[in-house]
């Protein structure tokens, strides 16, 4: 289905893009520290609102 050159070709794109992520969050990292110091908050928010809709969910089954 794919040709030896689209699998290097994947792979060498896969590993610089892999590359440069790093190399980005690693210029940012005191950006991303003072900027986002409470962003779990969020992800904890998140998540009890997805909790709480599968509780309603399950008591308003029965």
């Amino acid at each position: 289905m794919f040709t030896q050159g689209q699998w290097t070709f994947a792979g060498f794109f896969v590993v610089a893009f892999i590359v440069a992520m790093i190399y980005a969050y690693r210029k940012d990292l005191k950006l991303h520290k003072l900027f986002y110091k409470r962003s779990y908050l969020v992800l904890l928010g998140f998540l009890a609102f997805i909790g709480l809709l599968f509780v309603i969910k399950v008591y308003l089954k029965h």
